[in-house]
């Protein structure tokens, strides 16, 4: 790990207002520049000290002095950080010499961290990045950490509403023959985000949020001509989405959102000549900036245990049939 330099300096001209236009509602933007570049700041006032690998220092600084000049002038919001924290190239300063920070999340239930490396890796990649994949087998925590990061940006006002979004093909039927309404048809395909919510909220707050909207629930097929803005959105179980659906849904995101997909390759109920948008997505997608990718694998299940051995136990007998097929 690169050594940790120390910065300290004074933002002038002074001024009450114009520091807590910086920092934003409970330090939320100092918070954000913390996050995308991996350094820790402290300030007593107007007074800044920066601790972190030395680019990364240097980048934060540069970043806080031109908000600082902004502040005088204009109300910052996320969107204004975000930009500043692009034109800095920030995203590039974190690297594989810097330790992400662990990100905690608060909830009704209390405090949620991540469990092992790779849920910590997925947390700090969804709090610093707008698009982020989280791939890997059933019980890893893919879903039930998306929706305590999207629950807390809710409870943070970081966020107007929630979108879950869930292609409906599991049962091998066209939503038009379940009975119901939308809601009715699509729910049962929702169960999973819906368990996670009732955790997180209750189930009170859950159908309360329900009704007015701030909690939406959308089958894939209906996210089509949206741009969502200010909103945090959820794609579950995104192996059973097309190639065309899966682009479709990735440039519905809109400012002042972030997007999170999750997946198991695994576990794909497409007809067998329809290639997985999901797969498509970590072919197309791996290189492009601020989208991330996790991979969860058996030793990440937090699960019964029986459940890693279970999940081991097919990746063997599918290695040894591509072994016997002659895949490379």
């Amino acid at each position: 790990m690169a050594p940790s330099t120390v910065s300290e300096f004074a933002l002038d001209p002074p001024g009450i207002e114009r520091l807590a236009n910086l920092a934003g509602p409970f330090d939320g933007h100092l918070r954000m520049i913390e996050l995308r570049t991996g350094v820790e700041i402290a300030n007593r006032g107007n007074i800044f000290r920066l601790t972190g690998a030395k680019a990364a220092v240097r980048t934060a600084e540069k970043v806080l002095r031109e908000l600082w000049r902004e502040a005088g002038d204009d109300t910052l919001d996320e969107h204004a950080i975000h930009l500043a924290l692009s034109g800095s190239d920030a995203s590039q300063v974190a690297d594989a010499d810097v330790e992400p920070q662990e990100v905690v999340i608060r909830v009704k239930r209390g405090t949620i961290r991540g469990r092992g490396p790779n849920q910590q890796k997925y947390l700090h990649a969804i709090a610093t990045n707008d698009i982020n994949f989280g791939i890997g087998p059933a019980g890893t925590g893919k879903t039930f950490l998306a929706v305590a990061s999207a629950v807390e940006a809710l409870n943070e006002s970081r966020v107007q509403r929630l979108v879950l979004v869930r292609p409906a093909v599991e049962a091998g039927e066209k939503l038009g023959f379940l009975p119901g309404d939308l809601s009715q048809k699509v729910d049962p395909y929702l169960r999973p985000l819906y368990d996670a919510l009732y955790e997180m909220l209750g189930v009170e707050k859950v159908l309360k949020l329900l009704e007015r909207n701030v909690i939406e629930i959308a089958p894939l097929a209906y996210m089509r001509g949206r741009t969502l803005n200010d909103a945090y959105v959820i794609l579950d179980e995104a192996q059973n989405t097309t190639i065309e659906q899966m682009k479709m849904f990735l440039t519905r995101i809109g400012y002042g959102s972030t997007a999170v997909v999750t997946g198991d390759l695994t576990q794909n109920d497409l007809p067998k000549h329809v290639k997985s948008g999901l797969k498509d997505a970590v072919d197309v997608l791996r290189e492009v900036d601020e989208v991330s990718f996790t991979f969860f694998e058996s030793h990440d299940v937090v699960r019964h245990p029986l459940v890693a051995r279970i999940v081991n136990a097919y990746e063997a007998r599918d290695a040894r049939e591509a072994g016997d097929a002659g895949i490379p």
